[in-house]
């Protein structure tokens, strides 16, 4: 039986992780993984990531996440999972 489900994962990404290109690193493992969101730079030199999906292409953007880009070090990645009934994003967006 298919995975009908989708599902929301909202990242919080501490580390080595802003103006490494970090923020498009995400939106080029999006588009591979048919993920849709948005991902932007916090203040506090975090990157947060709102990303929706089915949980198999979640998982494995996730799993890249973790690596980061050949030129970040994610030291930190705080995770929240949450079942949803509809998609809020129609494609991965880079907030500014």
């Amino acid at each position: 039986m298919p995975d009908t489900q989708y599902y929301s994962l909202h990242l919080y990404v501490s580390g080595r992780v802003q103006m490494v290109g970090f923020r498009y690193f995400a939106a080029s493992l999006a588009k591979r993984y048919g993920v849709t969101g948005r991902v932007k730079n916090l203040y506090d030199g975090r990157v947060e990531i709102e990303a929706e999906g089915k949980k198999a292409g979640l998982t494995m953007f996730l799993e890249d996440i973790r690596i980061g880009p050949r030129s970040a070090r994610v030291e930190n990645v705080v995770e929240q999972w949450q079942e949803i009934s509809s998609r809020r994003y129609q494609e991965f967006g880079v907030s500014f």
